[in-house]
């Protein structure tokens, strides 16, 4: 959905029924109805990062979910500015809510038989994180990453707080650990795997 295309998730337990919505920005109408068509009870919010077309959607859903919000500390200054944001590029946003709980080292968030791991991945803005999700007692292989990388691409480093040194050592320092089979699934366009990211994307490919 314009004007920003960018990628939300609901991720869902076939078991229980329980779920999690990631980056809720301008379709969020559509992620709720989503969950409401497949049974889904949401259980959190989480946020892979700050930027305003991942958030928008967070009040919204607040309302009507009742649930968390999670949120990386070192990215508390982008969502208090999310107002701000939004003026530049030309748009009306709402203060979103406060953020119920932040991220911590080696946090696990469960819903049903599932578990959402939150990493450290800063570079695109200094709270960005990826969100490792698997089955309980198994490694992740979904890894929901914002705008730390794209299919062929990488998160820009010219908003505050980016770094592009600091965001090509969280890919390869963070995200490369999972291994080639990890599927990625960004904040804008198609997924794609952490092999093929590692061996054909310019911004990372060494071989």
């Amino acid at each position: 959905m314009g004007p920003f295309f960018k990628n939300g998730f609901v991720v869902g337990c076939a078991h229980t029924r329980e779920a999690v919505l990631i980056d809720p920005g301008d379709e969020v109408a559509d992620l709720l109805a989503f969950a409401e068509r497949q049974t889904l009870a949401i259980r959190y919010i989480l946020l892979t990062h700050a930027h305003v077309d991942h958030v928008t959607g967070v009040g919204p859903a607040k309302r009507v979910l009742g649930v968390p919000v999670y949120l990386h500390h070192d990215d508390l200054f982008l969502y208090e500015r999310v107002v701000q944001q939004g003026a530049t590029f030309g748009l009306r946003v709402d203060p979103p809510p406060p953020v119920d709980e932040f991220y911590s080292p080696g946090q696990v968030i469960s819903f049903g038989d599932f578990d959402a791991r939150p990493h450290h991945t800063p570079g695109h803005c200094p709270g960005g994180v990826c969100l490792q999700v698997g089955r309980k007692g198994e490694a992740g292989q979904d890894l929901f990453v914002g705008d730390t990388l794209f299919a062929g691409s990488i998160g820009r480093t010219d908003l505050p707080g980016g770094d592009y040194a600091t965001l090509i050592g969280s890919i390869r320092t963070v995200l490369f650990a999972f291994g080639d089979d990890a599927r990625v699934h960004p904040g804008h366009g198609p997924s794609t795997t952490i092999g093929q990211e590692r061996r054909t994307n310019p911004f990372l490919n060494t071989e």
